[in-house]
């Protein structure tokens, strides 16, 4: 099944200390880029992130953001140095001394001086804590998964159309050789009767020029090819994930043939069904674009 490198998926893991909620989002890109945000205390959790998420996407630019809402009331403890408050009492009776200063010192003043109380947080159960962000990862993954196989399934079926009307192209143009070598060949008899004015006709010489042109304005080389393209990509559309490269290649191929066929078209009706050749193609490239 293909995947469609547009997805997002959306999962959360509570238990009593804490709530980690995972959101993943992609966009086209021609390689794998993913883009982790999260709280830096969290960093180190990073590519264990990663290596998870290599399991649900190969291609595609991939934002994550994952949050985490701490319930425990406390999660800092408060630390008094003593040491600091004491050099601080120090210095400041000996500026009394010195600058002969009345003494105002209180424990109040001398405990909103720096660094006499600090917070110190404390460390965080680092398995726990991966656990769930791991549990949320994984559902958020296998959502944004199957996000992208439900639109996969829909350009699928989109391509296998456009495919189907390329093949009815490609039809009505061999349909239409052999009317245009008919018209080309009663131009050239009535052009030659009007120059031997009642003369007789050399049937070789015309059968010779209708020869020459039908050779000029041949595409079975193009159609057989074209039709091998177009029978690639309906096999790789059933092969499954990963065939975004060789998709865009086959297409490419295919714009070349339908190139070629248009230049050798000297007919306006054929001319017609070379342009919309091109432009069914190019639809099925831009569509191509958004698969893995």
């Amino acid at each position: 099944m293909i995947k469609s490198m547009t997805g997002y998926g959306r999962a959360e893991y509570q238990d009593e200390s804490r709530k980690i909620t995972v959101e993943i989002k992609a966009v086209n890109h021609r390689y794998l880029d993913f883009n982790i945000r999260m709280s830096k205390k969290f960093s180190f959790y990073e590519a264990a992130i990663r290596s998870i998420l290599k399991e649900y996407v190969s291609r595609g630019k991939v934002d994550v953001f994952i949050s985490c809402e701490d319930f425990t009331q406390c999660r800092a403890s408060l630390k008094y140095n003593e040491q600091m408050a004491e050099e601080y009492l120090q210095y400041m009776r000996q500026m009394t001394e010195t600058f002969h200063l009345p003494t105002d010192m209180s424990a109040a003043v001398l405990a909103g001086l720096p660094e006499v109380f600090t917070l110190e947080e404390q460390q965080i159960d680092e398995q726990a804590v991966w656990e769930g962000i791991e549990t949320a990862l994984r559902s958020a993954a296998k959502a944004f998964s199957e996000s992208r196989e439900k639109e996969g399934e829909n350009l699928s079926r989109d391509l296998e159309e456009k495919l189907n009307s390329i093949d009815g192209m490609v039809d009505r143009i061999k349909e239409r050789e052999p009317e245009i070598l008919a018209a080309y060949r009663d131009r050239l008899e009535t052009k030659v009767r009007e120059l031997l004015d009642g003369s007789q006709i050399e049937e070789g010489r015309i059968a010779a020029e209708v020869v020459l042109y039908a050779d000029k304005i041949c595409t079975d080389e193009e159609t057989v090819r074209l039709r091998s393209h177009v029978k690639h990509m309906e096999q790789a559309l059933r092969e499954g994930t990963g065939i975004g490269r060789k998709l865009d290649f086959l297409a490419q191929e295919m714009n070349r043939e339908a190139n070629t066929i248009l230049s050798k078209a000297n007919d306006l009706e054929t001319s017609n069904l070379g342009i919309d050749l091109k432009t069914e193609i190019e639809k099925i490239r831009e569509q191509i674009q958004n698969i893995e």
